[in-house]
């Protein structure tokens, strides 16, 4: 037997390693016990995360519901504490200013539907002899000999005008479903404002209860201040709506534009609660209905528009709003195109007072400090103060 064999087959030292044999691999170290459970929360965080973002998609209409009652029942909760202070029951509060609030839209929207009603009928009414100038005037200036009752049979057999008759009842009958839709959700709205705002420290205290004391004084204040601004918010529009509808409607009945009232109260509320470009929306009707009166009704119009625009900017809005929406106008205009692109017209209308919140919160929370040249300005003036002046400046007795 070889010696080499022998020692093959003897068990080797500890550590020690012969001459051309293979070098033992070293220990595997075991794996920590953190990185199981970090792949396991990875992983249910993940499905959580998809979870929520895939509820939110199917509820976004609900959610969207509830966000426009929690804005309107802040707007109406300072108008039932003032009546709950005062002795009445909470839920009988939330009733009366609920019916107070429903009668006045009613009366905007019974306003606004006769004016549109009125000139959808006058125009109904004159569009035959619309027709009849457009006709005339075609023969007289290019020499035709077109017939009004031919063009009608014609256009009665024709193919294109039928499908799009047909078109228009199937738009119609959609309208109708969407109108029906449009009513569940402003039911469904009022019901969630009637509970929230009478039981609102209800579910203030619901909320609280889940946070320890520290957290609850945070919610606690974020929620008075977002009731205080949303109702200042509303409280401000109207006062302003009001003030316009009572000066467009003075300048209406002055000149003797059709249905004053109901395009007062068009622009009283559409300039003051659509934000950015409520102005223009609210111009535009009373300028078309002028025109169709007088041209020379509509001139006045526009430049009493743009007057009290001026006068609305400069004098009556700042006193107003000074102690409810002090938002800067670039801060306020950036809020509301990004309210719109996040949910809408109804994100662009809850934009201003959610930035009005945000922002009193913060003034709250955040510390201000000083600019520095304005306290350089400051120590120059101080120590120009304390410096004598030279002995030849001193006035002598």
């Amino acid at each position: 037997m070889r010696v080499s064999e022998q020692v093959a087959g003897r068990p080797q030292p500890s550590g020690l390693v012969l001459p051309g044999a293979p070098e033992p691999e070293p220990p595997r170290e075991p794996m920590p016990r953190w990185i199981p459970r970090a792949i396991l929360l990875f992983f249910v965080y993940a499905v959580g995360t998809y979870a929520v973002f895939w509820l939110a998609g199917r509820l976004r209409t609900l959610l969207v519901l509830l966000l426009v009652s929690l804005f309107v029942a802040f707007a109406i909760e300072p108008a039932v504490n003032f009546l709950a202070r005062r002795g009445w029951k909470r839920g009988v509060a939330t009733g009366v200013v609920f019916v107070v609030l429903v009668i006045a839209i009613a009366v905007a929207l019974t306003a606004i539907g006769s004016l549109v009603i009125g000139q959808v009928g006058e125009l109904a009414e004159a569009l035959p002899g619309y027709s009849q100038q457009g006709i005339d005037f075609i023969n007289d200036r290019f020499g035709t000999r077109l017939d009004p009752d031919t063009l009608s049979n014609q256009l009665a057999n024709n193919p294109t005008v039928r499908n799009f008759a047909s078109g228009l009842a199937t738009t119609a009958l959609g309208l109708s479903t969407t109108l029906l839709g449009l009513l569940f959700q402003i039911f469904t709205i009022g019901l969630f404002v009637f509970y929230l705002a009478a039981d609102g420290p209800r579910l203030r205290r619901a909320v609280c209860s889940l946070l320890p004391p520290a957290r609850q004084r945070d919610v606690l204040r974020a929620w008075d201040l977002a009731i205080d601004k949303t109702g200042g918010y509303v409280a401000s529009r109207g006062v302003m709506a009001v003030i316009s509808a009572i000066a467009h409607g003075i300048l209406f009945f002055a000149i003797g534009v059709p249905y004053p009232v109901a395009l007062a109260l068009w622009v009283g509320a559409v300039s003051q609660f659509v934000p950015t470009v409520g102005t223009y929306l609210a111009a535009a009707l009373p300028v078309l209905v002028a025109v169709l009166n007088d041209p020379v009704d509509a001139l006045w119009v526009i430049g009493f528009v743009i007057v009290y625009q001026q006068l609305e900017n400069l004098l009556i809005s700042p006193r107003i709003t000074a102690h409810t929406m002090a938002i800067h106008p670039a801060v306020a205009f950036g809020s509301v195109i990004a309210g719109a692109a996040v949910l809408g017209g109804v994100g662009a209308l809850l934009a201003l007072p959610a930035t009005a919140s945000l922002q009193a919160f913060a003034s709250t929370y955040m510390r201000r400090y000083e600019v520095v040249e304005m306290a350089q300005e400051d120590a120059t003036s101080d120590e120009k103060r304390r410096t004598p002046p030279p002995a030849d400046e001193i006035p002598k007795p």
